[in-house]
């Protein structure tokens, strides 16, 4: 956990020096990434809100996208990836939001193998997704999903 808490404080430093705030809408993390992030110290000031819509029917109610996406593409996926972080800025009305789906196993999901995990980040400007592949167990796959977004976050932010 010391990395992930390493990457959330840059993120959280990052996005204090520009006054911009997060959002997250989580699946396969089921509150990590959030946690992640208001575990740091001043997170307050930048920290909207999470989501966690575990099943098909909270991501498309909450996070308000069709639910003909999830039908055409599947829950893991980069087309709802990208859905769950617009659809968790403009709930939260945040300068960025980060979308988590994925498998973490152990088994398939929608004929997807365990690992399979799309991160999303959404702005003003553009919402870009990221397919990642990662091996290892349940608990390593979620872990390594939060790592992977906050590390995507910092770039794009550094950038």
């Amino acid at each position: 956990m010391k990395r992930n808490l390493d990457l959330a404080t840059t993120v959280v430093k990052q996005l204090s020096k520009k006054g911009k705030t997060v959002a997250v809408a989580e699946s396969i993390t089921g509150g990590g990434l959030g946690a992640a992030i208001t575990d740091v110290a001043g997170s307050s000031e930048i920290f909207l809100g999470g989501a966690i819509t575990y099943s098909d029917v909270s991501k498309t109610k909450l996070l308000e996208f069709p639910k003909r996406l999830i039908t055409k593409h599947t829950a893991v996926s980069e087309e709802v990836a990208k859905a769950m972080a617009e659809g968790a800025r403009n709930l939260f009305k945040a300068d960025y939001a980060i979308s988590t789906t994925g498998v973490a196993g152990p088994g398939k999901a929608y004929g997807k193998s365990a690992g399979t995990v799309w991160i999303a980040i959404a702005s003003k400007k553009e919402t870009i997704a990221v397919e990642l592949s990662i091996a290892g167990d349940r608990a390593t796959v979620r872990k390594s999903t939060i790592e992977s977004a906050l590390a995507t976050f910092s770039r794009i932010l550094g950038a």
